[in-house]
């Protein structure tokens, strides 16, 4: 999985969105807010980690979480974004 192009992780004052933008302006149309943690991982998945294990690896290396626990909030996380549109499926 991966974020479409077109989306933009956005930080205004305390608040992260998400928003689309095109031809250089954002679409303020559809806007999806993020707490800290969503935001952090959406940027882990804009840098290229794109599997679910390896966002919950990298969620372990920042919050007290087991594995188990942060795969599970993991793929909660991703099937939501996915269900909103957000995500895309990788190209092989």
């Amino acid at each position: 999985m991966r974020p479409r192009p077109y989306l933009q992780l956005r930080k205004i004052g305390s608040k992260y969105m998400i928003v689309a933008t095109r031809q250089g302006e954002a679409d303020m149309s559809e806007v999806f807010t993020l707490n800290s943690t969503a935001a952090h991982l959406w940027e882990q998945l804009q840098s290229g980690l794109t599997r679910a294990e390896e966002l919950a690896e990298w969620l372990c290396s920042v919050y007290e979480l087991t594995q188990e626990e942060a795969l599970r909030d993991v793929q909660r996380q991703l099937a939501e974004w996915k269900e909103f549109g957000l995500l895309e499926e990788d190209e092989q």
